[in-house]
């Protein structure tokens, strides 16, 4: 039987879910190389590598879902995650603060912003 993007996303948030990170990525990768410009692909791939310490590849993904749903408050969250990590604090703040703005009731967001805007860079 053939597997499909859909498959094989549902297979991968499964596995994220059950924190089975490495089979999780493993799976949406295989996802994405069939539906690239799938956001919710490209934002379980980056939650994936971001779970595994692979910043710099979450990044790529959080910002690829950002930029084919720019109203992915998620994909923003985690760009500015990941942009914390690799202390690109500017960058990271307008991330947080484009979640925050779109959920403000999200206190992971607020957080996440408050930290960064306590990191003291302008």
């Amino acid at each position: 039987m053939e597997e499909t993007a859909y498959g094989l996303f549902q297979r991968g948030a499964a596995l994220l879910s059950e924190g089975m990170v490495r089979e999780a990525a493993e799976s949406l990768e295989r996802a994405r190389e069939m539906e690239p410009d799938k956001a919710s692909i490209r934002e379980a791939l980056a939650r994936a590598y971001y779970a595994q310490g692979r910043t710099t590849d979450a990044r790529a993904e959080f910002s690829a879902a950002a930029c084919i749903d720019p109203s992915n408050d998620y994909a923003h969250f985690g760009l500015a995650l990941c942009l914390e990590r690799e202390n690109r604090l500017d960058e990271a703040r307008g991330h947080a603060r484009l979640a925050v703005a779109m959920k403000p009731e999200n206190e992971d967001y607020r957080r996440a912003l408050d930290r960064i805007e306590r990191s003291g860079a302008s």
